[in-house]
């Protein structure tokens, strides 16, 4: 493939190849603390003055830009702060680029803005730097938004995606696939008795407790690619293999419904408001029990272990049997995000 497609951007192994081959050896020098960008974590560590600052950068768009349970403000907000999050970071900043096209109501981006700063503002996070683009017509989706997250590590530890140890529990703080079935659904017309709402909520709050109880060893929020992509990205880098059960699995009956209809796996569909971690089970009492206090993790469970094996993640089957879960190639479902 010589031109770049949707697919490249869809978390698959078609976008890992374009970041391994082209985009990281396009630059020499690429870290200046222990994780750069060469460990593709969900952010960098960033050395200064004796200490260290966790840095993150993203950028968002959705069509969309108005959705059941959120929007593209609120997605931003989330996505940013869940990023700092997931590698122990106390999100304290935020700088913020506005890309908006051409003929798009002024009011419509106000809401947005608004939407976003009602996340930020409440958890103490000062929005200190940003830029605004005007492109023409036809040359970008209504509005993309591009931040940059500033955290300090709680307690000066930062998480790594690398970081799952042998004997873990892995445990889900949500239900599976909720963003981007509800994106796909909202967006196609499909109607359901269940109401389908997206999960997209800032996790800062959660983790922050979840840290103060300790045995967290790697976090990772399954946003493109899902969850499937999220836990192969932990254990290949960890280098174990996590056994799941798939009776285990938190996933609603409306999100089961939608994917069986168009025969999709609610593994690869999105999430914004979930995170998986690999915890020591002697804290996976207690920290389930901390994630049951909030709202947004009161789902939170374990799906299942880490064992010693190749890298890779395996499913036990209701009917008894195993199947390996694979990163998808490409783009296995419409773009939600």
């Amino acid at each position: 493939m010589t031109r770049i497609d949707t697919a490249h951007g869809a978390g698959g192994k078609i976008m890992q190849r374009l970041l391994e081959e082209v985009v990281i050896p396009s630059f020499g020098r690429r870290k200046l603390g222990a994780i750069g960008l060469d460990e593709m974590d969900d952010g960098a560590t960033l050395p200064l003055d004796g200490t260290q600052l966790v840095v993150c950068t993203d950028a968002h768009t959705i069509h969309p830009i108005f959705f059941p349970g959120g929007d593209l403000g609120k997605l931003t907000a989330c996505g940013t702060i869940n990023d700092l999050s997931v590698m122990g970071a106390q999100p304290i900043a935020m700088t913020n680029t506005i890309i908006v096209e051409e003929g798009t109501e002024i009011e419509t981006l106000r809401r947005i803005l608004h939407s976003l700063n009602d996340v930020i503002e409440p958890l103490g996070i000062a929005m200190i730097a940003g830029d605004t683009k005007v492109m023409p017509s036809g040359t970008v989706d209504g509005i993309v938004i591009s931040t940059t997250g500033i955290g300090k590590p709680y307690n000066g530890l930062v998480v790594s995606d690398s970081g799952a140890q042998l004997g873990d529990d892995i445990i889900l703080t949500g239900t599976i696939g909720d963003h981007g079935t509800t994106l796909l659904a909202h967006r196609e017309g499909l109607e359901f008795d269940t109401d389908l709402t997206s999960d997209v909520a800032p996790l800062w709050e959660p983790i922050r407790d979840c840290l103060g109880v300790g045995g967290i060893h790697a976090m990772k929020d399954p946003t493109r690619g899902g969850t499937a992509v999220a836990l192969n990205e932990i254990a290949s880098k960890s280098g174990l293999e996590f056994q799941l059960d798939e009776t285990l699995l938190p996933i609603r009956q409306g999100v089961a419904s939608l994917c069986e209809i168009l025969g999709l796996n609610p593994l690869n569909m999105s999430n914004e408001g979930m995170v998986l971690m690999s915890v020591d089970p002697a804290h996976s009492e207690d920290i389930l029990e901390t994630l049951h206090g909030y709202p947004t993790t009161q789902a939170a469970t374990v799906i299942g272990k880490a064992v010693e094996g190749p890298g890779r993640v395996v499913m036990k089957t209701r009917i008894g049997g195993h199947k390996i879960i694979q990163v998808p190639y490409g783009e296995p479902v419409p773009r939600v995000c």
